[in-house]
C-alpha cells in the first residue's frame, strides 16, 4: 500500500510538472508570434511607406518611374543574390569533389550507353579540327572466296526432300540397287 501511493504521487507530480512546462512553452509562443508580428510591422513600416496616390497625370508619371527604379534595384539584388548562391553551390561541389579525391572513394556516375560513330566521337573530341573521316570497311581488302569439293557437292546436292522421294518406294531402291552395282 505504501509502495502504491508514493508511485501514484509520483505520476502527479510528473503529471503536473508536464502541465507547467506545456503552460510555459505556450507563453513563450505566444512571446513569440506578438514579437514576429511586431518585427514584420517595423520592417513593412520601414521599407514600405503608405501609398498616397496624387491628384494630377504628372505626379502620377512621375510616382510610376519611382516605384519602376526601385523595382529596378530590387531586381537587381536579386539576381546579385541568385549569382552568389549559384557560385557558392559550384564551390561546395568543388569541394566536395576534392575531399571525395582526397579520401580515395570515387563516387562513380551512371553511364549511359551511348551510341555513336566514329566520326560522330572523332568529333566530339576534337571539336572543328576533325576533318577526316573514318570509314573502316573502306580500308578492308577484298578477298575472293575459293570454293572447295565439298561446298561444290552440297551445293549440287540440293534439296533433300527430293533425294529422299527419288529413293523412297521400290524404284528408288532399284535405282540404288543399280547405281552400286
Amino acid at each position: 500500500p505504501a509502495l502504491q501511493k508514493r508511485n501514484r504521487a509520483i505520476t502527479a507530480r510528473r503529471q503536473h510538472l508536464k502541465s507547467v512546462m506545456l503552460q510555459i512553452a505556450a507563453t513563450e509562443l505566444e512571446k513569440e508570434e506578438s514579437r514576429r508580428e511586431t518585427e514584420k510591422q517595423s520592417y513593412l513600416t520601414e521599407h514600405c511607406p503608405p501609398l498616397h496616390i496624387p491628384g494630377s497625370m504628372a505626379e502620377v508619371q512621375e510616382l510610376c518611374q519611382q516605384l519602376h527604379a526601385k523595382i529596378n534595384v530590387a531586381e537587381e539584388e536579386k539576381y546579385d543574390m541568385e549569382v552568389k548562391v549559384q557560385k557558392s553551390t559550384k564551390e561546395l561541389e568543388d569541394m566536395n569533389q576534392k575531399l571525395f579525391d582526397l579520401r580515395g572513394k570515387f563516387k562513380r556516375p551512371p553511364l549511359r550507353r551511348v551510341r555513336m560513330s566514329a566520326d560522330a566521337m572523332l568529333k566530339a573530341l576534337l571539336g572543328s579540327k576533325h576533318k577526316v573521316c573514318m570509314d573502316l570497311r573502306a580500308n578492308l581488302k577484298q578477298v575472293k572466296k575459293e570454293e572447295t569439293e565439298k561446298e561444290r557437292d552440297l551445293r549440287d546436292v540440293g534439296d533433300w526432300r527430293k533425294n529422299i522421294e527419288e529413293k523412297s518406294g521400290m524404284e528408288g531402291r532399284k535405282k540404288m540397287f543399280e547405281s552400286e552395282s
